[in-house]
């Protein structure tokens, strides 16, 4: 099996987009294949437990849905520490949703080390 990194930069402004990522994501891990969530700029907004509950695209199904999804198959997630510090997010507001913090470098490495990498 492949690995994959999905890197998530739009935001809850574009819920069709951000859920086709995570449903690209989602469908990846079903097949069996490891997968790596980068969330960084708006797309760091998607993680509050609101939004994610609320968020949902047309025709690609609802955030919370694709994220719980996620992380039961094992995908790994992070999101961009400089993007949810400018943007008043930290740990703490996460709820119990296990995505580290990362910097940049940590994007640059999972591209690196991936299979393939898909943006939205």
């Amino acid at each position: 099996m492949a690995r994959l990194l999905v890197h998530i930069a739009t935001g809850p402004e574009n819920p069709t987009r951000v859920a086709l990522g995570l449903l690209v994501a989602r469908s990846a891990v079903s097949a069996g294949h490891e997968v790596d969530l980068f969330i960084a700029g708006d797309g760091v907004a998607i993680l509050r437990p609101e939004t994610l509950d609320a968020g949902r695209g047309i025709g690609t199904g609802g955030f919370r849905e694709h994220v719980d999804a996620l992380v039961a198959g094992g995908a790994t997630l992070y999101a961009s520490g400089m993007s949810s510090k400018a943007r008043g997010l930290d740990a703490d507001g996460l709820g119990n949703l296990p995505v580290t913090m990362a910097a940049p470098d940590r994007l640059v490495e999972l591209a690196l080390e991936a299979d393939r990498v898909i943006s939205y």
